[in-house]
């Protein structure tokens, strides 16, 4: 109802402003309404079809390129968002500065309908290319936005609602645009906040950066905030501000204009901090703050606006789990590969995709004795066919159309003296994996165009959601490149199968720093995820978990009620404790009705839990439960 009501009320604001010239003051957001009249006054016309044909093939693969830095720093959240997208029938969409798409991840039904109105890579999406939108209006007004159905300037793309937040750099700048677009038929509550979310923690990110003789101090009027992506940030030279992130701007009631002008002694009437200590620290405004100084840090080369250098991934790194997010048999699983790979032996990980494969990559990386060098990932599966050989191998300057003028060195020599984690290595066309394989054989790289070879130090992680081996044996993949990258395989259980579910959960909630806001988990919440089938698997259960950390409030404890309802769908009925009037006691098929009911009952829910005391796997319980509700039990 409230849906069918919002779209009248638009309908109705359309007909005045594109109809009738009037003002539709009230029925559209003040937001939309001055991005009508932007679009208006440029000649933009409503009814006609947008020209925003994508880039060619080769210009989208230079633009990619440029942003990889970008596109690296925000792979995190683009993973965990998308499993809610995919979920909910929706696409995550990363932008360039400009509004031009440079990825789009989700379902791949609603990606085909986001194709047809041209939302995918090398298309302009910015305001004057495409009219009122979300990604270009966000990057209009500097802020947050949403943007509904008809409230998109172009009648074509009415059938997208769309939420959108732009990303800014330590200096204000704007660095990308992250968004999330669904059919709008479906009304996506919770959306604009977990884009915002993810903001904030790539912003935070972002300031892993040093800055030369530079004093970092964080502000947070709440001390448990300090070190989570709600805290302020500020960059001082020579006393003097020279970068900030939106949450200590706020919190000081500055803008961005005011970074190189504003002196320390104008923002506090305390003294700066000494390193390493929380303090209590008074503003200007009277208002009082706790803060935190960074101890100087070796200097990290990476620039405060996010560029096209191509060993940037090296010094930002996705977020990493701690340790504690592994349970005893996992860590000892971990410990145990870790020797392996510092012995040279390749580690092969198998598992459903969203299992947490490149979570576990990075883990062994930490605790493997090359820690401090790097970590270079390549997913076989993003890369397009005609770019995965010169991302790979490097190229010389010139060496094929589009590429770049100085050359390149290929991600195989940049993770010289490190860790070389090829995820998804399934997908890797069979052209390629052959010259693969020798590279793998003889530790040497020759870049495309020709030259001399040259040698690489690197231990290698693979990963795949697919059975290699039957691949091997259907000639889908190459038998010996299989053994060469299987020679330890260590298998990761889809989440369902989690001997502990409810302690899976609890981990990542932990580790994802819920218990510093504080916010925290009911432990019916729990059980309730705990007895979820998660078909994403952990990426889908990190996205739940964010969700709920973007919408619950500090001191919150979240229950039942809080969880996105379209995982409250997915758990099996409430089961009864009696055998429904009429059932025959004796019947063996009743009989183990009855005793799944009582276990899960007993159990309060926890399908684990009711899998061990029934003496089943999780899965046969699974199976059970499905039957009996295809049954109409």
């Amino acid at each position: 109802m409230r849906q069918t009501v919002l779209s009248d009320s638009i309908e109705a604001a359309r007909r005045r402003f594109f109809d009738s010239g009037s003002t539709p003051h009230g029925l559209v957001p003040e937001t939309i309404l001055a991005s009508w009249r932007r679009c208006l006054e440029s000649g933009l016309v409503a009814t006609a079809r947008p020209t925003n044909a994508p880039m060619e093939r080769h210009a989208l693969g230079e633009m990619q390129e440029r942003h990889e830095a970008l596109r690296r720093l925000c792979r995190p959240e683009l993973e965990a968002l998308y499993a809610s997208a995919n979920q909910a029938g929706s696409i995550v969409v990363l932008t360039a500065p400009d509004g031009f798409i440079l990825d789009a991840l989700g379902d791949a039904d609603f990606l085909d309908k986001a194709a047809r109105v041209s939302l995918r890579p090398g298309v302009p999406w910015s305001e004057a290319a495409t009219g009122t939108n979300a990604i270009g209006t966000a990057l209009v007004e500097r802020r947050a936005v949403e943007v509904r159905g008809g409230e998109h300037y172009h009648a074509r793309h009415r059938v997208l609602s769309c939420s959108a937040s732009p990303i800014f750099d330590p200096h204000g700048r704007v660095a990308g645009v992250l968004d999330v677009s669904g059919h709008a038929s479906v009304h996506h509550l919770h959306a604009l906040g977990m884009v915002q979310l993810a903001v904030e923690q790539i912003e935070h990110r972002l300031f892993e950066c040093d800055f030369d003789g530079a004093d970092i101090v964080r502000i947070q009027p709440d001390p448990a905030l300090l070190g989570t992506t709600r805290e302020g940030m500020l960059v001082f030279e020579g006393h003097r501000l020279v970068a900030a992130n939106r949450h200590a701007l706020r919190l000081l009631g500055v803008d961005w204009s005011e970074l190189g002008k504003c002196r320390y002694d104008e923002l506090f009437a305390s003294a700066l901090p000494t390193p390493g200590n929380v303090t209590s620290m008074r503003c200007q405004t009277g208002d009082m703050v706790h803060a935190r100084r960074d101890p100087p840090r070796r200097r990290i080369e990476v620039p405060s606006t996010v560029r096209a250098s191509r060993t940037v991934h090296k010094a930002i790194r996705p977020l990493r789990a701690p340790s504690n997010v592994f349970d005893g048999e996992q860590d000892a699983a971990i410990d145990r590969q870790v020797r392996l790979l510092d012995a040279d032996i390749t580690v092969l990980l198998q598992g459903e995709t969203g299992s947490g494969k490149e979570v576990v990559a990075r883990e062994l990386h930490r605790r493997s004795v090359r820690s401090q060098a790097p970590f270079v990932a390549v997913n076989c599966a993003s890369l397009p066919e005609s770019l995965i050989e010169s991302e790979l191998f490097g190229h010389l300057p010139g060496a094929f159309t589009g590429a770049r003028r100085e050359g390149a060195p290929g991600l195989l020599r940049e993770a010289h003296g490190g860790v070389l984690f090829l995820d998804e290595l399934g997908d890797m066309p069979l052209s390629l994996q052959s010259r693969l394989l020798r590279v793998l054989q003889e530790r040497e790289v020759t870049p495309l165009g020709g030259g001399h070879a040259h040698s690489i130090d690197v231990r290698v992680v693979a990963a795949t959601h697919r059975n290699l081996l039957q691949a091997a044996e259907r000639g889908e993949f190459r038998a010996d490149l299989y053994y060469r990258v299987a020679q330890s395989v260590l298998h990761l259980p889809p989440l369902r199968e989690h001997r502990d579910v409810a302690g899976t959960v609890r981990r990542l909630w932990t580790a994802l720093g819920a218990e510093q806001i504080p916010m925290h988990l009911s432990a019916e919440a729990v059980a309730c995820m705990a007895a979820s089938s998660w078909p994403g698997n952990v990426r889908e259960l990190v996205g739940v978990l964010r969700s709920l950390m973007a919408l619950g409030s500090v001191g919150a404890t979240l229950g039942i009620d809080d969880l996105p309802d379209s995982l409250r769908r997915r758990l099996p009925a409430p089961p009864s404790t009696a055998l429904k009037a009429g059932e025959q006691a004796g019947s063996l098929q009743h009989l183990e009705a009855h005793a799944i009911d009582q276990a899960l009952a007993a159990c309060h829910g926890n399908m684990a839990a009711a899998a061990r005391q029934l003496g089943i796997s999780r899965s046969t319980l699974y199976r059970r439960l499905e039957a009996r509700q295809q049954g109409g039990e």
